[in-house]
């Protein structure tokens, strides 16, 4: 295709070139008007002036008779610039006038018309030229004709000067609006342009190119800023995805390898029932472990798809600290902590109730598994405070222990998948826990903060408040 015909078929052309042609329309429908309201205007003081010369030379007629009105007629004939004029007998005989050369019947209709005459000056000097007049016919008491006009070549010559300039100006404006649009399209063109090439760029693999933004804030700025932002999000995820294939790849090979080679153990060592009994089972611990990392990756991608939104409802949050909170009690008292929650008062939400429980149990599960069980100044268990509390139009989630808690350069990175600090690499788990609560966190239009609770962290998932719960009692 050649750069015209690609410049022929934009949209920018195209739009131009039917604005131009309702402009154009418009701007010819206004140019005619006028010039048919001119030609009226015109036509109208004519029709005035030769009613009031009539009517002027119909006194002259009453008060003096033909011999007056032909005087009058006679001095006012002989006058540069003059009406055209002529009074014939009831045989259509002159008398007087400065007409010749009617159309045969004129005389005979009484009234407006419009005829072609020739000048009696004209004719006796040998010039014939044809001239159009608007002219009445007026019958005069006795028989008498009186013709009474104006030359129509002033009228036609500005009707045709009007329209000219109407045709020239339509044209002008037909020829500049066409180099306009293609001055605007070229421009238009060559920004679209841009952004295609940088399209193609992204598309061979390179994710960082960005559209050009030309800093007007057009809608071609705006698009550009919009795509800019969902390529910055669509590099997040492909990043995030070469992340976690890089972290499955070594985190699960870890417990792939260590079950394969146990299988493999009992086959070559196990010598009773007893012993392919134990191998299963370490098996089968491992397999569990292998499915809990694998729902968890399933829970987080559902989170940040969106797709967990179809099971939104709404429900009370401090039921859910209590629930986990009877889950998980008995676990830390086997660990020699004592686990509490502050839920007293309904903190209402609006979204997916499994996936907001999930996330607030990984927060109390790693504050069992990382909180120290005594603290260390004077001997007394270590506590977990769970809460559920309102916050003004959001609902906070809390969980605060006293353990080493989380350096603060590093709490951005542990809520990234399989990421475990090197405190935690004792501890069984797969790094899954703050990733699943802070997409389950964003899912919700919340965020996950994690804060120091000296001593100790403290996690809270802030979630906008949702409608009024029925509290059942």
């Amino acid at each position: 295709m050649t750069a015209l015909g690609k410049l022929f078929r934009t949209t920018t052309f195209k739009l131009t070139l039917v604005y131009l042609t309702v402009f154009a329309l418009f701007a010819a429908f206004l140019l005619g008007y006028f010039a048919l309201n001119t030609r009226r205007l015109i036509t109208e003081q004519i029709t005035d002036t030769v009613n009031a010369e009539i009517t002027g030379l119909s006194e002259q007629y009453r008060l003096g008779g033909i011999r007056r009105l032909v005087a009058v007629i006679d001095a006012r004939a002989r006058r540069p610039g003059s009406s055209l004029y002529l009074v014939t007998t009831f045989a259509g005989e002159s008398l007087a006038g400065n007409v010749t050369a009617l159309p045969p019947g004129t005389l005979d209709n009484v009234g407006w018309t419009e005829t072609g005459y020739r000048r009696l000056d004209e004719a006796e000097a040998g010039e014939h030229p044809e001239h159009h007049a608007l002219a009445r016919v007026f019958q005069l008491p006795g028989g008498f004709r009186l013709l009474v006009g104006r030359d129509l070549d002033e009228r036609e010559r500005l009707y045709t000067i009007v329209l000219s300039a109407g045709r020239w100006s339509i044209a002008l404006v037909i020829v500049l609006g066409l180099a306009g649009g293609l001055f605007v399209t070229r421009r238009v063109l060559r920004r679209v342009d841009a952004m295609t090439e940088t399209t193609r760029t992204i598309m061979r693999g390179d994710l960082g190119g960005r559209l050009p933004v030309a800093g007007t804030g057009d809608e071609l700025d705006r698009l550009g800023e919009n795509l800019n932002l969902m390529l910055e999000r669509i590099e997040a995820l492909m990043r995030g995805l070469k992340e976690v294939s890089d972290n499955i790849a070594h985190d699960l090979k870890t417990p792939l390898t260590r079950l394969r080679n146990r299988a493999e153990e009992a086959l070559r060592s196990a010598k009773n029932e007893t012993e392919y009994r134990a191998a299963l089972e370490n098996t089968i611990d491992e397999s569990d472990g292998l499915i809990r990392t694998f729902n968890a990756l399933l829970m987080i991608a559902r989170a940040e798809s969106g797709q967990a939104r179809e099971n939104m409802t709404e429900f009370d949050a401090a039921e859910i600290a209590h629930d986990i909170g009877d889950l998980y009690e008995p676990l830390a008292e086997e660990k020699g902590m004592t686990l509490k929650v502050e839920a007293d008062t309904p903190a209402p939400l609006k979204g997916n109730r499994e996936l907001i429980s999930q996330a607030l149990a990984n927060l109390v599960d790693n504050s069992i598994k990382y909180a120290q069980p005594r603290e260390a100044s004077n001997g007394e268990p270590a506590q977990i405070v769970v809460r559920a509390l309102g916050d003004g139009d959001r609902i906070l989630l809390t969980v605060a222990d006293s353990g080493p808690g989380i350096p603060e350069a590093d709490r951005s990175r542990v809520v990234e998948r399989f990421v475990r600090l090197e405190q935690s690499r004792s501890q069984p788990g797969s790094g899954l826990g703050l990733s699943l609560a802070s997409a389950v966190a964003r899912l919700h239009g919340g965020e996950l903060t994690l804060a120091d609770n000296q001593p100790g962290l403290k996690s809270v998932i802030a979630l906008p408040r949702g409608g009024p719960v029925q509290i059942a009692g």
